[in-house]
């Protein structure tokens, strides 16, 4: 995407995903979106993102690296069923010479609610050595720019949460576990 030197990108803080559409073959038999699909438009929002700082197909066919993923932690708060549109947030909240930390959420993009967030942990990898590997100069350059966009936002209350069942919910609270699934709760 970013062939020019000249050209620089414009960090949005956060980085806004294009509309994106639950397509009907991705709905359970629950009626609603899978939880794997969650994971699909989030990559997809990955991939735009990585567009934009350069580190997106042309890179890993160029410069034979590219990010696996080491760590997702996925929270699934609402519902959204066949054709919804939805767009995805993407905050860039660390990354070192080898590593990127973001966090994800998703949304219904028309009428704003979020349905899901992600957290992850990306490794930058050479693919021949199958090695983790830094940043060249360039895409450091660029990641730093990033982060420093992104760093004037909060960070998001749910980054870091770690899983635990709660045994009750705690003194004076009406919240049951199953109240945010739907949408009419």
């Amino acid at each position: 995407m970013l062939d020019r030197a000249d050209i620089e990108p414009v960090f949005f803080a956060p980085f806004v995903s294009s509309v994106m559409r639950i397509e009907p073959s991705w709905i359970d038999y629950n009626r609603h979106l899978n939880m794997a699909y969650y994971h699909v438009l989030f990559d997809r929002a990955v991939d735009e993102a990585f567009a934009l700082v350069g580190i997106g197909p042309a890179y890993v066919e160029r410069r034979r690296h590219s990010f696996f993923t080491a760590e997702v932690h996925a929270r699934y708060l609402r519902e959204l069923r066949a054709a919804d549109p939805v767009r995805v947030t993407l905050q860039l909240l660390d990354c070192d010479a080898k590593r990127l930390h973001f966090f994800e959420q998703l949304f219904h993009a028309t009428d704003g609610w979020v349905s899901a967030t992600c957290e992850q942990l990306a490794l930058h990898v050479d693919i021949e050595a199958k090695k983790v590997a830094p940043f060249p100069e360039d895409v450091a350059g660029a990641l730093a720019a990033m982060k420093a966009s992104h760093a004037a936002l909060p960070r998001p209350a749910a980054a870091g949460r770690r899983i635990a069942m709660r045994t009750s919910a705690p003194a004076g609270s009406d919240e049951r576990p199953d109240s945010r699934l739907s949408r009419d709760a």
